[in-house]
């Protein structure tokens, strides 16, 4: 058995979702950072865990095929970067069989529909948004930079190829100012100091800037000469605001923001759409490649003009609103309330008059849109990084969408939802993995699914049979899919004949049977209210 410090040679096979090497020693996986698949290499084992171990590269004895020289000299310490040691193409079959790999071994998944993965145009300086935390180096002086892997000490960084040069040159200009100014840093264990972050966006069509100073305070000393060294600096600058962020927390941004130049937001383009891009606003941070995606999933939703589009986990609404053009109709839903009024105010700004955009959580939303007698005919999904509520999937499936498009930025949590969405009668019909992030281990993923079709059948089932009413009229489905969204339990198809007689509607003989051993089935008090209820929804009584 292996254990701390032991060297041993071995032969990187596949890698992690992490972006590490693996190889094995005593039949035990040991995980590799700054490897590639084929590097013959020795490797010192740091720590030892019951089923598998880190290493450290120790020597390269023969190197990768898919090796290329490094382009930034802290890429291992920050962590930001995984992949800068291979070439793309190599990094890019790396994430199409990380998607892969989850849906077959988490998903269960043959066979899988997959389309090439979209690769970016650009490795380098492709973020339009940049925090870096502030604090002090050893010797007293203040470093910014990125935090070292699994901890909060601060990689002193002054430039970062995946960031645009135009932050680079704000940045020393802080740099630069804190040292005239004698600006205080915050310290987070003593929660004193004043300087937090450094936070920079830019737009990539509107080349307008806008640099963020958080602070654990509401004033900084000389904040005329701040506003000077960065205009002379970055001459693109449009506004300069002062984030007030005094909580004890790791969250970055506070909720006051002061505008101590120019204006508070920012402008640019996507899809065709200006957006307005406050600080605490949501905007995709690779505006080339979020396009790329967004033009995928408006493929896959298949729009004619006709439909209704549910944009559920809309944010503020870029993706919904990317497609409206395409749609009768488009609902959004999120729950955070800010992102929900900034959906509205991008509709507003970009004259989308057929949005509509509700405040809650997916499930929740979907439930009052399926009372209200909404029945979306395509759900776009593009929930956070835990996926989606299992409560989630089931109310979308009892909408009975033609087709779901998903959004993932994550593969496991992808592909557990996939097998439940398959379980409630729906197919995968096509996977599209999308490199948003080149250089680091994340992978998008945008999948299509499309409702099974119900043939084959020869004798008639209950659930499809249409109980008359009043003046409306709803299959046994229908009914059991509103009480399942509206009340979280199933009915069954007895249950509703039943009801049906007890009400006086049209009734069959078989109508108050279960399923197949002729037995009456009984009705609980509160299934029957439900029962009714639905009766009431579709007009029946």
């Amino acid at each position: 058995m292996i254990k701390k410090n032991d060297l041993f040679e071995a032969e990187i096979t596949a890698m992690t979702a992490e972006g590490s090497g693996i190889c094995h020693a005593d039949g035990m996986a040991v995980f590799v950072p700054g490897t590639a698949v084929g590097d013959r290499c020795v490797v010192r084992v740091v720590k030892v865990l019951k089923k598998y171990a880190f290493g450290r590269l120790e020597e390269l004895l023969t190197p990768s095929p898919d090796r290329t020289t490094p382009d930034c000299s802290i890429a291992g310490p920050c962590g930001g970067c995984v992949y800068r040691h291979i070439t793309y193409e190599a990094e890019l079959k790396i994430k199409t069989q990380r998607v892969r790999d989850a849906l077959e071994r988490i998903g269960g998944f043959a066979n899988i529909p997959m389309e090439p993965i979209l690769g970016a145009p650009s490795r380098t300086r492709y973020r339009n948004k940049c925090q870096l935390p502030i604090g002090l180096s050893k010797n007293g002086e203040m470093q910014m930079g990125f935090y070292a892997v699994n901890s909060h000490r601060i990689i002193d960084t002054h430039t970062c190829l995946l960031q645009p040069e135009v932050f680079d040159r704000a940045a020393e200009a802080f740099r630069a100012w804190q040292k005239l100014s004698g600006e205080s840093i915050y310290d987070e264990a003593a929660h004193s100091g004043v300087l937090r972050h450094l936070y920079m966006r830019c737009g990539e069509k509107s080349d307008e800037v806008l640099v963020c100073i958080v602070a654990n305070g509401a004033k900084l000393h000389g904040e005329d000469l701040l506003v000077k060294m960065l205009r002379e600096a970055v001459p693109e600058i449009t506004g300069i605001v002062l984030n007030i962020n005094r909580e004890r927390t790791n969250v970055v941004l506070g909720r006051e923001l002061r505008t101590l130049w120019g204006k508070p937001t920012i402008r640019d383009t996507l899809c065709r759409l200006e957006f307005e891009i406050s600080p605490h606003a949501f905007y995709q941070v690779n505006r080339t490649q979020a396009e790329a995606l967004y033009n995928k999933a408006a493929e896959y939703a298949g729009l004619t003009g006709a439909e209704t589009l549910l944009d559920l986990y809309c944010g503020t609404g870029t993706i919904g609103l990317s497609m409206a053009s395409r749609a009768k109709k488009l609902i959004g839903a999120e729950i955070i309330p800010s992102a929900v009024e900034n959906a509205r105010k991008n509709a507003a700004h970009n004259h989308v008059t057929n949005a509509e955009f509700l405040c809650g959580d997916a499930k929740d939303a979907a439930r009052i849109l399926y009372e209200r007698g909404e029945r979306p005919d395509v759900i776009v999904i593009d929930p956070p990084r835990k996926g989606c509520d299992a409560a989630v999937i089931t109310t979308i499936a009892a909408m009975r969408p033609t087709r779901v498009v998903y959004v993932s930025c994550d593969p496991a949590t992808l592909a557990r939802d996939l097998k439940q969405f398959t379980a409630e009668d729906y197919n995968i019909e096509a996977v599209t993995p999308v490199d948003m992030f080149p250089g680091t281990a994340h992978v998008e993923t945008v999948v299509l699914l499309s409702r099974k079709k119900v043939n084959g059948y020869v004798d008639v089932d209950l659930d499809a049979e249409k109980i008359q009413g009043k003046s409306g009229s709803a299959t046994y489905k229908e009914i059991q899919d509103y009480i399942l969204s509206k009340y979280g339990f199933k009915v069954h198809s007895g249950s509703i004949g039943q009801i049906k007689t007890k009400a006086g509607l049209d009734k069959r003989e078989n109508d108050n049977i279960g399923s197949g051993d002729g037995q009456k089935v009984s009705c609980p008090q509160e299934k029957e209210d439900a029962i009714m209820d639905a009766f009431r929804h579709f007009n029946m009584i």
